[in-house]
C-alpha cells in the first residue's frame, strides 16, 4: 500500500507535534505541517503538498519553501537528512542543549529546532506571542541553550535588551541576508550569533559562519552548489523541478557566492532578483502585478534594497497613471491586501518610464542602480 500524506495544522503549543515528529525521524509515519495561517498560506501549502496523493519513496517529512517564484514547493525530506543535519548542528554547537522556539514549525527553520531537541532529549521551550525574551529564557532550564532567530528578530530582542540573548550559547541566525552591522553590534554586546546559511531542501542551515558542517561539500559554479548527507530528496510530484535542481548528489542554489582559500564560504546574493525580508521571500513580478492593478500606477518595477530592520526592504518605482499621483500610503494597503504585508514596499520612486532589458523584462538591477546614486 502507498503512504499518503494527511498535513496537520500548525498546533498552538508546537510541543503537541513532538510524537509525530518522532515517528517521522524514525521513519514509521511520514509529517508535513501547515502554517497557521493566513488562508491564502495555508492554500498554498495544500497546494504544494497535495494530501491524498501516494508519498514518494523514501520521504519521511514534506516541508513547504516560502514561495520565492510565487508558489510555494514541497520538500521532500528524508529522515536521514534531518537527522543528519541535526546531529552535526549539536556538535557543531558544542553538544546538545535546550531549545527556545521562537519560529514557525511549518518551515524548516522552527522545525529543526523540535527535531534538534528530539535528538538531543531536551524539552523545547516556545516563545509565546508577544512574551518578552527573558520570561521565556527564564522557564528554560539551566545548562547550555539555543536558539534560533531571524535577523528582525535578532534586531528587536537587542533593542529590548542584550541581557536574555546573553543567556543562550550559541543564536543561529539565517533565513535573511543579515546585515553585517547588526552582527557586529550582536557581538560586541557579548551575545553568541552563529550565522547559518541554507534552505529548505538541505534540511535548514548546513554552512555556519561560513564554514559546511560535518559532511557537507560547497562548491561554486554559476552559484553555489551544496551536497552531502542532508540533501532533500526533491520536489513533491514535481519530476521536472527536481531534475533542474538536483542533479548528481548536488543542490543548485539561485545564490552567488565565493569560497576563499581555506574554503570558507561567502554568500553575495541572490542569483535571481527575489526580495528576502524580515525572513520572507517576495517575487518582484508578483507585487508589480498588483501595483500595475492600482488606477494611480501605469508601470511599475520593484526590487530590494538593504535595511536594517528587515535585511531587505521592498522598493517600488511607478510611472504614474496620467493626472495621477502615487504614494505609498495607497500603495502599501493595496498590495498588502493582495499579497501580505511583507511585499507591500516600504519605499516608493516615482520614474517617467519602466527600462527594459532585451528580453523584453524590466530592468530591475538598472532601475535599483540609478535610483542609488542619489539615494
Amino acid at each position: 500500500m502507498p503512504r499518503r500524506l494527511t498535513p496537520v495544522p500548525a498546533p498552538a503549543d508546537p510541543r503537541a507535534l513532538l510524537p509525530r515528529l518522532r515517528a517521522a525521524l524514525d521513519g514509521t509515519a511520514p509529517l508535513a505541517v501547515l502554517p497557521a495561517g493566513p488562508p491564502a498560506a495555508v492554500d498554498t501549502a495544500l497546494a504544494a503538498l497535495r494530501p491524498g496523493e501516494p508519498l514518494e519513496d523514501g520521504a519521511d517529512l514534506v516541508v513547504v519553501t516560502s514561495g520565492s517564484t510565487g508558489g510555494g514547493r514541497g520538500v521532500l525530506l528524508p529522515a536521514g537528512a534531518v537527522r543528519a543535519s541535526g546531529e552535526a548542528t549539536l556538535r557543531r554547537l558544542g553538544g546538545p542543549g535546550a531549545w527556545l522556539l521562537a519560529l514557525p514549525v511549518s518551515a524548516v527553520a522552527g522545525l529543526q529546532v523540535l527535531c534538534r531537541s528530539v535528538l538531543g532529549g531536551t524539552d523545547p521551550t516556545v516563545l509565546a506571542p508577544g512574551e518578552q525574551l527573558a520570561a521565556a529564557v527564564a522557564r528554560m532550564p539551566a545548562g547550555r541553550r539555543y536558539t534560533a532567530l531571524v535577523p528582525t528578530q535578532l534586531r528587536r530582542h537587542l533593542d529590548a535588551g542584550p541581557a536574555a540573548l546573553r543567556a543562550f550559547d550559541a543564536v543561529l541566525v539565517g533565513g535573511a541576508a543579515t546585515d553585517p552591522g547588526l552582527l557586529a553590534r550582536a557581538r560586541s554586546e557579548g551575545v553568541a550569533v552563529v550565522t547559518t546559511y541554507g534552505m529548505t531542501e538541505t534540511a535548514g542551515g548546513c554552512v555556519y559562519d561560513g564554514v559546511p558542517l560535518d559532511g557537507v561539500r560547497v562548491r561554486v559554479t554559476e552559484g553555489v552548489e551544496l551536497a552531502g548527507p542532508t540533501l532533500a530528496l526533491g520536489y513533491r510530484l514535481d519530476p521536472g523541478g527536481t531534475a533542474a535542481a538536483f542533479a548528481e548528489g548536488w543542490f543548485r542554489t539561485r545564490d552567488a557566492g565565493s569560497l576563499d582559500g581555506a574554503g570558507r564560504l561567502t554568500v553575495l546574493g541572490r542569483l535571481d532578483d527575489v526580495v528576502v525580508t524580515g525572513g520572507v521571500n517576495v517575487a518582484p513580478q508578483a507585487v508589480e502585478g498588483v501595483l500595475r492593478e492600482h488606477p494611480d500606477v501605469a508601470d511599475a518595477v520593484v526590487f530590494g534594497r538593504p535595511d536594517d530592520e528587515w535585511g531587505e526592504r521592498v522598493v517600488a518605482a511607478v510611472v504614474a497613471a496620467p493626472g495621477a499621483d502615487p504614494d505609498l500610503a495607497a500603495l502599501r494597503p493595496w498590495v498588502a491586501g493582495r499579497l501580505g504585508a511583507p511585499a507591500a514596499p516600504r519605499e516608493l520612486h516615482r520614474i517617467a518610464a519602466v527600462p527594459t532589458l532585451h528580453t523584453g523584462k524590466p530592468d530591475r538591477r538598472g532601475v535599483a542602480a540609478a535610483l542609488r546614486v542619489g539615494h
